[in-house]
């Protein structure tokens, strides 16, 4: 059981870590109560994941101290960690999709749980759950499962496997913000019963809400260690976590142009399962507009993208680019000057099996002129990914490194470098800055605004109400696959834009 409330559970001292030339750790320390919630806050490639992976014993480190619960430490395995009492739930869930709830319960936690049947494993899983105040259904594949739902297996995963120690990477980076604030409900909840959590956040206000000390990283050492979060202003944090000033975003005078790029007349698409069908959904886009969509997640987001993009066909209405019904293929359509960044961005924006240079290649290689290919050779593949490295700061990996191997945050990155490449007219982004850190968000936000500046008609999609009010000249509310007329932005508030979307406007 946990020691006392207050006492130490976790004390990293002086951790190093290289990875070949690369210093990931340079004496970096970490001290988390019993009790507690402890955010660790840092931009990418700061070090949290890598002092994390020490603790989990993903990898083991160079030098330095380890402790847990007053003992000193050295895991050879994430499972020697996990006997130990410490679970981590991913960003990236590590659940195996074809198989129900309870199989994957089973198969994370059975042995250690001691379960010796299907009845057992199914009162003890419904049972923490009910404590939880999750509603899950154990017999449900969890590939059916929605974003949250399946964070809510990984949560029970660790806890039933026996956990005090929880380490939550971004928990509320694919959350809704009605979903995110339960979600640092329950982590306050499981520090006041005792456990230590520790918060992998880059959302600054997840920090005042729910964390009772902070610890900062940059450049792979610890800036701030340990400091009490009522102490520190969301200004501090960021100056830390940055090393000075963050870009300041700022949204242009409102001047709404004349000219239609993308047109949507009452499109719908068909019901499916696990699917939200768009319903008579209008729209109209205007050159060097940010258009922005709010909404909660899972209410047909994801298919209005696909719906834009080509990938689904509707079945009523009229998709209109430049005045003209838009091309039926997506590649077509990418040819008429339509770019898109999806949430999903291991599935829908990359090859996560292709090297980083190979994947800012694809819109060259699969263009449909080949006569115009004769010049993608691996050297310009090479030169084009170096430059997109340097230029959107890709932390973690070289050209010929996989896509799969990125972070959510540096993968964002690749797929806004590739995106941007050349000339476009219209762009279309879904929670753009999800998973990262400060100063990258702030340098996306003012691409984005950059590119409306010389005339791209920008449609954001983004549950985030904070960079909605930001960024957008109008906003639209998207509840039920029905979308709002949109409003221009002075018109409306985050009170007002909370209301419509509860409401279902």
């Amino acid at each position: 059981m946990p020691a006392s409330s207050g006492a130490v559970a976790v004390r990293m001292q002086s951790v190093r870590k290289a990875f070949g030339d690369r210093i990931a750790l340079d004496g970096a320390d970490l001290s988390v109560a019993w009790g507690e919630v402890h955010a660790l806050l840092g931009e990418n490639g700061a070090g949290k994941s890598s002092l994390m992976n020490i603790l989990a014993g993903f990898y083991g480190a160079d030098s330095g101290v380890v402790e847990v619960d007053g003992r000193s430490v050295a895991f050879a395995e994430p499972r020697a960690a996990s006997a130990a009492g410490i679970g981590m739930i991913h960003q990236h869930f590590k659940l195996v999709g074809p198989l129900t709830v309870l199989e994957n319960l089973r198969l994370a936690c059975g042995k250690r749980a001691g379960w010796t049947s299907h009845e057992a494993a199914l009162s003890a899983s419904q049972t923490m759950a009910r404590d939880l105040g999750f509603v899950l259904p154990m017999d449900v594949r969890v590939d059916q499962l929605s974003v949250s739902e399946q964070q809510k297996v990984e949560i029970l995963k660790v806890l039933l496997g026996g956990a005090r120690i929880l380490i939550m990477d971004e928990p509320t980076a694919v959350l809704a913000e009605s979903e995110a604030a339960g979600m640092l409900d329950l982590a306050r909840r499981l520090a006041d019963d005792g456990r230590a959590v520790i918060l992998i956040t880059h959302k600054l206000r997840d920090v005042s809400a729910t964390a009772d000390r902070v610890t900062v990283m940059r450049a792979g050492k610890t800036v701030i260690d340990g400091a009490s979060a009522r102490g520190l202003s969301s200004a501090e944090l960021a100056r830390a976590m940055v090393g000075g000033e963050t870009a300041v975003v700022r949204r242009g005078a409102a001047s709404l142009s004349a000219q239609v790029v993308l047109e949507l007349k009452g499109v719908g698409t068909a019901a499916a399962e696990h699917d939200v069908p768009l319903r008579d959904l209008n729209l109209r886009l205007h050159k060097g507009e940010i258009l922005g969509v709010a909404g909660l997640g899972g209410n047909g987001q994801s298919e209005l993208l696909e719906t834009i993009i080509g990938l689904r066909a509707p079945i009523a209405g009229d998709i209109i680019m430049h005045g003209e019904t838009a091309p039926v293929q997506p590649a077509e359509r990418r040819e008429a000057g339509l770019r898109f960044v999806p949430a999903d961005r291991f599935h829908l924006g990359l090859f996560g099996s292709l090297s980083l240079a190979e994947n800012l290649a694809v819109p060259a290689l699969s263009g449909r002129r080949p006569e115009k290919r004769w010049w993608v050779t691996k050297g310009w593949m090479r030169g084009r990914a170096e430059t997109s490295i340097r230029d959107y700061e890709i932390a973690g990996g070289v050209a010929d490194t996989q896509a799969r191997l990125l972070s959510g945050g540096n993968a964002q990155k690749l797929i806004l470098a590739r995106e941007f490449e050349g000339e476009f007219s219209i762009l279309i982004v879904h929670s753009p800055v999800r998973g990262l850190d400060v100063r990258a968000a702030a340098a996306v936000q003012n691409r984005l605004l950059a590119a409306a500046a010389r005339g791209v008609g920008v449609l954001m999609i983004s549950e985030d109400l904070d960079e909605v009010l930001a960024l957008s000249s109008r906003v639209a509310v998207l509840s039920h696959g029905r979308l709002s007329d949109a409003m221009p932005i002075e018109q409306t508030d985050r009170a007002e834009l909370g209301r419509l979307i509860l409401e279902g406007h």
